[in-house]
């Protein structure tokens, strides 16, 4: 154990404060299923963005993009990079529909899009499959982080890390809900950021040639390139081509669902109105792809200096067990020679990262267990407080599994790149069904199975044989047979009934081609489904706000980067390209929003 008695005095005052939010949260939280959930969808844009961002800054995000890093440079980070796009669209796109669906989860979304016994079953069927399973495999990558990090800087065995940190998130989540992490997230962000960028700079000042001295070493030159070299063709194209090509739009991942859901749609439903929702995933997009990520490229690159290979760090920790020595360790590692005082402040950051993840996605997972399965098929008079209570309980019982199922995985990359693979080809459902009347509920059943079916197939293939076609080839080749399965699905089985359509045409205002035949055919029937006031279809300037926004955060992302690298010229250039871009965006944005 490396902590003295400051250190432990800042991370005891942390969980104080923590506790006192959740305290305080706890008084609004138990009045009814809307203030437990969704914080009485009154929220502000910036306190939701920076929920939204403090969630997806996990404790094992750092460790995965030193894992990345170390095994493929800076240009590995496409990987995740590329989902900006995803994150564009929503911001344009789908967080104001979403703002007027008015449901309480997206998965209720399911019986106001489609009709009949298949839409409640697949509503009850993904509460479980994403509520439970989705969730518990993404906890338990958070806790894997977190394991590692007490185990090198606490000397804590995985099993008392997790009793420990699982106590305290469950209790300030369980108690106040969606308002107690939403406050607690605020705070957290804050603190985690700071460790971040104070991290970098100590430990890239403790080493003797600075930041131009890391920089030039050999072995960090190698992996400096934020583009990757393209005369490697198998290495550009899956760091780059495939994850702009393909992956964004057809892979479903938690944090970055093409059409926006999870915890996002949580957010976004707790919003006042569409501009606040708007404004709280473009906010969210910035912090998360614009500004964090250099801080860990930084320690990432300076790592490799110190701990050239696993071995090295097998050979540094060698009381820590062989199935949690990977690269993602380097992370902590590092942070070990960090002064007294602020090595307190990193550790209380990294557990503030781990808990308003973790503590997020319990409130998300437990809001679909209840509503959409407890109450729509066990008990449908459940009162408000019973709704409570039961939210209460299946925070305690998601935490417990996901502890479990931690102890098993091995590091954050492998967790990624299962729920990837998992959701590989489902995407294009997600965007598709908001603007194309035909899509139905067999057309989401038949995606979610056929993409769970390819990838347990890989795995088998894998475990049988010893033969893994590589991440590229299973997500095209998942993409590929999920998309035909679906379609052919939605070709032959009956449409969603016209009743459901026009109602839901009414309530969300889709517009588009996409809804040109039953909104013919519902006038032909005397009906009108628009008013002579209803706006003009607004997806295609939507569409052109996603691309000068992705132009804008792509630009802030790399000019910080060659600024430190020393390359001012590009960085300027970068610098002028985004400045031109928010400016264009901003004419347009006003266009998007009506209240």
């Amino acid at each position: 154990m490396i902590l003295n008695f400051t250190d432990w005095m800042i991370v005891v005052l942390f969980f104080i404060i923590l506790l006192g939010i959740g305290i305080y949260a706890s008084k609004s939280a138990g009045k009814g299923y809307n203030e437990f959930f969704l914080s009485g969808r009154n929220m502000p844009w910036w306190l939701l963005g920076i929920s939204m961002v403090a969630t997806t800054f996990s404790c094992d995000t750092p460790n995965l993009v030193t894992d990345i890093v170390r095994q493929n440079g800076v240009a590995g980070n496409w990987l995740w990079w590329a989902f900006l796009l995803t994150g564009m669209l929503t911001v344009f796109v789908y967080a104001k529909l979403w703002n007027r669906s008015k449901v309480l989860t997206d998965l209720e979304f399911y019986e106001i899009r489609y009709s009949g016994r298949m839409a409640a079953f697949l509503r009850g069927f993904r509460a479980i499959y994403l509520g439970a399973f989705f969730n518990i495999m993404v906890i338990a990558s958070v806790s894997i982080a977190l394991i590692k990090i007490n185990g090198v800087m606490l000397g804590w065995s995985p099993v008392k890390t997790l009793i420990i940190a699982s106590v305290i998130v469950v209790f300030y989540s369980a108690l106040g809900g969606l308002k107690s992490i939403l406050y607690t997230d605020f705070f957290q962000f804050g603190l985690a950021m700071t460790g971040a960028v104070g991290a970098a700079i100590i430990l890239v000042n403790q080493d003797p040639g600075g930041l131009s001295g890391l920089l030039s070493n050999p072995v960090v030159i190698s992996k400096m390139n934020i583009l990757p070299d393209i005369s490697n063709t198998d290495i550009f194209v899956s760091l780059l081509v495939i994850p702009l090509a393909v992956q964004w739009w057809s892979v479903w991942y938690p944090g970055a669902e093409p059409g926006g859901g999870g915890y996002i749609a949580q957010r976004v439903l707790s919003a006042k109105n569409e501009k606040n929702a708007m404004g709280a995933t473009m906010l969210f997009n910035f912090f998360h792809y614009a500004i964090r990520p250099w801080p860990w490229i930084i320690v990432a690159l300076l790592s490799l200096t110190v701990f050239p290979d696993v071995q090295s760090l097998q050979q540094a920790f060698p009381d820590l067990d062989p199935q949690y020595v990977q690269n993602d360790l380097a992370y902590p590692a590092m942070l070990r020679t960090l002064p007294h005082g602020f090595l307190g402040l990193i550790v209380a950051s990294l557990i503030a990262a781990f808990m308003s993840t973790t503590a997020s996605q319990l409130n998300w997972g437990s809001s679909y267990i209840v509503n959409d399965f407890y109450v729509r098929f066990m008990n449908p008079k459940a009162t408000q407080k019973q709704q409570v209570v039961a939210g209460r309980l299946t925070t305690v019982a998601l935490m417990v599994l996901a502890v479990l199922f931690a102890l098993v995985l091995e590091n954050a990359l492998q967790a990624f790149h299962i729920l990837l693979q998992i959701g590989a080809g489902t995407g294009m459902i997600y965007i598709l069904r908001w603007f194309w009347w035909r899509i139905n509920a067999f057309t989401e059943l038949a995606g979610m199975v056929v993409s769970f079916a390819v990838a347990l197939a890989f795995v088998l293939l894998k475990k049988f044989t010893g033969y893994d076609p590589g991440e590229t080839f299973k997500i095209l080749a998942g993409v590929g047979i999920t998309t035909i399965s679906w379609l052919i699905v939605t070709y032959s089985t009956r449409p969603t009934s016209d009743a459901v359509l026009r109602s839901f045409y009414k309530r969300i205002k889709p517009g588009g081609p996409g809804w040109k035949r039953v909104v013919d055919k519902a006038k032909t029937e005397g009906i009108e489904l628009t008013k002579a006031d209803d706006l003009t279809w607004d997806v295609p300037t939507g569409i052109l706000c996603m691309l000068l926004g992705t132009v804008s955060i792509y630009s802030i992302l790399f000019a910080i980067g060659e600024s430190l690298y020393g390359n001012y010229g590009l960085m300027s250039l970068l610098a002028v390209i985004s400045i031109g871009s928010l400016w264009w965006l901003s004419k347009l944005w006003k266009k998007l929003t009506l209240n």
